[in-house]
């Protein structure tokens, strides 16, 4: 075992959000005063893939040592400086299997094996991930390979099942509600509809929580298919009432039509856990609006001001509630540890912190409940709170 000293490994797998820093500062810290060394694999899951065993290798690039003069500068900042990718160990093309590493030849290929050796290489007792339901699935896979695993969940979609709520979600809503307001000039001056394109894959979580703060009038999620002619009708509606005579929508960028099978891509790759890249939901929408409006505007068309957000709401600094929940899991991710309750993922339920079994994560996944939280016929929210949790991002 290195330096003599138990260890924890930390990384950070999938797309970047504001919190991940703080998250990894709070474990750090804890971990050094707990008497545990603390190791960052860096770009999530890969560096545990490119790690050499090999002595007198250049690991650099994969692993970082950590202590609080790396990671207190660091939590003040968004992104993850340990960095992060989209790697699965389970699944890696032949010619993205490293060199150094033997008996590898089918197309797809596991190496959990060599990710196992590599963490007793690096003598890590504990794996602490931070990740969407991708990345702690493979997390649970290493549990299940007798690794000792604690998880913390991250995810601007809030998608991840056990928990209310995911590091990075409500920056996500934050810039969304700020930038939403910043394009209502341009709306407004023009007499326009406009349509705003927001991240969330499987869960309309990004795109409701903005509407119910009022930043639009209408939301398109995923877990609902909606008729873009009545969207249009519901549109100019809002529009003809406003003052300014503008309307806002909010859509998720997996939002489905019924006019159209499926969600929209912006082309066929995949990545290794089987996703295309989607885009382009807000285009059709947008197309579809200037179409169908002349049916509710007495025969004159609406013009459209059509933007997606994209990394603007991923980007920059947490804000408050994202700099404390990641604190709170790191120290909860300790608590566990310290415990040697493994196999599990810190949580929040209906607002009080808590921990569930790692395996919630891939029993099923998270998504707004359409009878309880969205109008589908008014295509908003449902503006019903009594007992109802904060954000309306409940787990059950």
């Amino acid at each position: 075992m290195p330096n003599g000293k138990r260890a924890i490994a930390i990384l950070t797998g999938g797309g970047d959000v504001p919190g991940l820093n703080p998250a990894i500062r709070a474990i750090t810290i804890r971990a050094i005063r707990e008497g545990y060394r603390v190791v960052g694999i860096r770009r999530g899951w890969a560096g545990l893939v490119d790690y050499n065993r090999d002595n007198g290798a250049d690991n650099s690039e994969c692993i970082q040592e950590l202590d609080e003069a790396v990671v207190n500068p660091a939590a003040r900042s968004g992104g993850t400086f340990l960095h992060s990718s989209r790697t699965r160990p389970s699944h890696i093309p032949k010619d993205r299997v490293p060199k150094h590493l033997s008996g590898y030849s089918d197309k797809i290929n596991d190496v959990t094996k060599d990710v196992l050796k590599n963490l007793e290489h690096l003598g890590v007792d504990v794996l602490i991930p931070i990740g969407g339901d991708d990345t702690l699935s493979y997390g649970k896979r290493l549990h299940d390979e007798g690794m000792h695993v604690v998880g913390i969940p991250k995810t601007m979609d809030n998608d991840v099942n056990g928990t209310d709520y995911c590091i990075g979600f409500s920056t996500c809503v934050t810039r969304t509600i700020e930038l939403t307001h910043a394009l209502r000039t341009s709306a407004g001056s023009h007499e326009r509809f406009l349509v705003i394109e927001v991240f969330g894959r499987y869960a309309g979580f990004t795109a409701l929580l903005p509407t119910m703060a009022g930043a639009a009038d209408r939301c398109v999620i995923p877990e609902y298919a909606a008729d873009v002619e009545h969207l249009a009708e519901l549109m100019t509606y809002d529009r003809n009432r406003n003052p300014s005579m503008y309307s806002v929508v909010l859509v998720s960028e997996g939002a489905r039509l019924t006019s159209q099978k499926g969600m929209s891509f912006e082309g066929e790759d995949t990545d290794m856990f089987g996703h295309r890249k989607l885009g382009g939901i807000g285009d059709k929408i947008a197309s579809a609006l200037k179409e169908y409006s002349p049916r509710f505007n007495n025969g004159r068309r609406i013009d459209v001001v059509n933007q997606r957000l994209g990394y603007l709401v991923r980007s920059g600094d947490p804000d408050a509630l994202d700099s404390i929940v990641p604190m709170a899991f790191g120290n909860l991710a300790l608590d566990l540890t310290l415990k040697k309750q493994y196999g599990r993922l810190v949580s929040i339920h209906h607002g009080v912190y808590d921990s569930v079994p790692i395996t919630s994560v891939t029993s099923e996944k998270k998504v707004v409940d359409v009878k309880k939280y969205y109008n589908a016929e008014r295509l908003r929210p449902i503006y019903e709170f009594d007992g109802a949790p904060l954000f309306i991002m409940t787990s059950d």
